[in-house]
């Protein structure tokens, strides 16, 4: 059957006018930015075009079928029964996530520029989450996810860890769920876990779903307020349609709670929030949740074969490089530690900047996501399984560049 969500060919990516696609010449192929080749679901397309040809393009309204939308497709999707009462409207995950944090960490007596605040985060992990910190005022507490697991499993929640940073003074944790750049789906256990714990030792959690409508199969999405009324009692959670249906530069996120003690901070947010938020934005995304699930779940078929191949590719064209298929959305983890001559590269972003150089492929440095990213770089294999081929035969080539140490010139 024909996918009704092909990704686009490269001649028609190249006339798009994003970061991704002006950030670099021609001749690069850019898997960098989070960010996929597809072409918009008709839902969408369709409510834009009207929006558009009746120039409605102001403010957004007061009052938008935004909430209601999400909460029946999270009700079919999850089973999880959101309170539309307990949503806000945010222009993006990003602005949701610090104006939250300013009023949590008022709340734990903080001061408006979270004077003394310790926020925790579990690298490696999406790089703006560090600026987040940065922008409250707020200390970082890293405590990295754990290597390999159980089993050869993944990369998965310290909970040990998290327990005595938490013990030792924390105020909030940052969670992100699932987890960018790994891919990891935590599970409901693990939930459960983080949230027994950040209630016994008063921590706040702000989950970060922004990926949770691409999970792949074989991974189950569990919703951090979804968890139980611990969960419900402590957290936060950031929606959007952003990644699931590719509309990032539409501007339009959600900040959810799901207990009436936590429902007040809805009232403290400042009345611009909603304001700045693009009415493109809400109508795209009111159209993404209604009318958007067949388009998704193509989506979904084609980011599970891309996963594999990327395996494939790399067995082929890069045997060296370690990688597991990521368990939810279109982000490709490597590492690249056991290719010849790359331990030899050192500083923030060299690798990426030398493949860059030497191969024409933009990758996100694994320095960016936290110390534990050394030697990996993030791939996204949201595109068309020839661009994917194309990048790995260019990065098949590749040999470090940088000197031995020791060596002059």
């Amino acid at each position: 059957m024909t996918p009704i969500a092909p990704m686009a060919p490269l001649t028609e990516l190249r006339r798009r006018r994003s970061a991704k696609w002006r950030t670099y010449p021609d001749e690069v192929l850019p898997l960098f930015v989070a960010e996929m080749d597809v072409r918009l679901a008709p839902a969408i397309s369709e409510v834009l075009h009207r929006a558009i040809d009746v120039s409605d393009t102001g403010y957004v309204a007061p009052d938008t079928e935004l909430p209601a939308a999400f909460a029946r497709f999270a009700a079919r999707r999850w089973s999880w029964d959101v309170d539309v009462e307990q949503v806000s409207l945010a222009p993006d995950v990003s602005v949701a996530m610090v104006e939250t944090l300013r009023v949590l960490l008022e709340d734990k007596g903080r001061g408006a520029r979270g004077t003394d605040a310790t926020i925790a985060l579990s690298p490696p992990v999406y790089p703006p989450f560090y600026g987040w910190i940065c922008e409250v005022g707020a200390r970082t507490v890293e405590v990295p996810l754990r290597e390999n697991g159980d089993a050869g499993e993944g990369p998965r929640l310290d909970l040990p860890a998290l327990e005595a940073a938490f013990r030792a003074g924390v105020d909030v944790y940052l969670l992100c769920n699932p987890h960018n750049p790994v891919g990891t789906v935590h599970t409901h256990d693990e939930l459960a876990a983080v949230a027994q714990l950040a209630v016994r030792y008063g921590v706040s959690v702000v989950s970060d779903e922004i990926h949770a409508p691409l999970v792949l199969p074989g991974a189950v999405f569990v919703p951090f307020l979804n968890v139980n009324a611990e969960a419900r009692r402590c957290g936060v959670a950031l929606e959007s349609a952003s990644k699931g249906w590719n509309l990032a530069g539409l501007k339009a996120a959600m900040i959810v709670t799901g207990d009436p003690r936590v429902q007040e901070i809805h009232g403290r947010f400042p009345a611009e929030l909603a304001w700045r938020t693009g009415h493109l934005g809400v109508l795209a995304s009111t159209a993404a949740f209604t009318d958007g699930e067949e388009w998704l779940d193509d989506v979904i078929g084609v980011l599970d074969v891309n996963r594999h191949l990327v395996s494939d590719l790399l067995a082929e064209h890069l045997p060296e490089v370690r990688y597991r298929p990521p368990e939810a959305s279109y982000l490709a983890w490597l590492d690249f530690r056991h290719l010849p001559g790359v331990a030899r590269l050192s500083g923030s972003g060299q690798l990426a900047r030398d493949i860059l150089g030497s191969c024409g492929v933009a990758l996100s440095s694994g320095d960016d996501f936290g110390p534990q990213g050394a030697g990996h770089l993030r791939l996204n294999f949201g595109t068309s399984p020839e661009v994917l081929r194309e990048a790995m035969q260019r990065l098949a080539t590749y040999t470090p560049t940088a000197p031995m140490l020791g060596e002059v010139g």
